[in-house]
């Protein structure tokens, strides 16, 4: 499941690059960048309210203490990468500019690995190399001597953007993925909007207002919910590998439909990525775990990590979400990071 839910985000945003890369021609980049992002904050807003009168499996609210980790994420992922990766397409192609956001894995990675410490080996180690070493090539522009261009640099700080963004969302991975993104969206899009306005940006004709309108709200904010959901149950960097293979929708999709060169350059990072994303793919982890007692709360089902009592005033059915407490307990199975094991090894 969690696999499912990383590659369908992956696949919602890679087609965002190539169709922001469209939308450039008729929109101001800062303007769109908020604008992308105010459309997927209303279009999970109205999702929202939809499922407040239809009813259905209730997620965990966010709490006070999640505020300054998702209000990290808004300024970060919200504000920063989107403007940073608009501007960065402007000086860059499509393809180009989808296969370099591969960074954001890499970098997601890093600082899971060495800031939050969550467990990595040898193998995932190499894919992440291999993942890098395509976008190093990729970025390398060879007629700037030791120089990198203006486009590579802008999509690479989206990257750096977006990782620490996809930290940030894992602490606040068991609440309502629904409220995580519109809230993201329809804060961090409004600012942007708001100063891009200022700045003296032009509205675009409605045909376009329209077509931000999709793109905001399947490739910023659909893909936001699933990555979300995957946060869950792979952790973080497990869930930015499988949506590495994001930029290599966008790079095709980019070739593809907008005409762009398949150089031995794009194809030989191409062959890379690929070779990272595979090595991540595989991943096996299994050994004997310890899992200390614990309280939170999230949807869940009764499965051998919820094996709890129930009080008079739990929602029926399953999924459901409650405050529950796991009792210590320790077993062996096949296992990602997720939010039940982020243990020591």
């Amino acid at each position: 499941m969690g696999p499912t839910l990383a590659l369908a985000a992956a696949g919602l945003f890679g087609l965002s690059a190539p169709a922001a890369k469209i939308l450039l021609g008729a929109m101001d980049p800062w303007l769109l960048a908020g604008s992308l992002y105010l459309a997927s904050g209303v279009g999970l807003g109205a999702m929202l309210a939809v499922r407040m009168v239809c009813g259905g499996a209730r997620e965990a609210p966010l709490r006070r203490a999640d505020a300054p980790w998702l209000g990290g994420a808004v300024v970060t992922g919200g504000l920063i990468g989107p403007v940073l990766m608009m501007f960065g397409l402007m000086y860059t192609g499509a393809a180009r500019g989808a296969l370099l956001l591969n960074l954001e894995g890499v970098l997601t990675a890093l600082l899971a690995w060495f800031v939050i410490r969550e467990h990595f080996d040898a193998r995932i180690a190499l894919g992440m190399a291999a993942i890098g070493a395509g976008a190093l090539l990729l970025a390398w522009d060879p007629n700037a001597g030791l120089g990198l261009d203006v486009g590579a640099l802008l999509v690479a700080g989206a990257a750096l953007a977006w990782a620490i963004d996809n930290n940030l969302t894992r602490r606040v991975s068991g609440g309502d993925p629904v409220q995580i993104a519109a809230i993201k969206g329809g804060v961090a899009g409004t600012i942007n909007v708001l100063l891009a306005v200022a700045a003296g940006a032009a509205w675009p004709r409605a045909a376009t207002i329209a077509g931000v309108a999709v793109v905001g709200l399947l490739g910023y904010g659909v893909s936001l919910v699933l990555f979300v959901q995957a946060l869950r149950r792979l952790g973080t960097g497990r869930t930015s590998a499988y949506f590495s293979t994001a930029p290599f929708v966008g790079a095709v999709a980019g070739v593809l439909v907008l005409g762009e060169s398949l150089t031995a350059r794009l194809a030989a990072a191409g062959v890379l990525m690929g070779l990272g994303v595979w090595l991540y793919l595989t991943e096996r982890h299994e050994h004997e775990h310890a899992h200390e007692a614990l309280e939170h709360d999230h949807l869940h089902w009764h499965d051998e990590h919820h094996r709890h009592e129930h009080g008079a005033g739990a929602p029926p059915g399953e999924p459901h979400a409650h405050a529950h407490v796991h009792s210590p307990l320790r077993h062996r199975h096949s296992h990602y990071p997720d939010l039940h094991h982020r243990h020591g090894h």
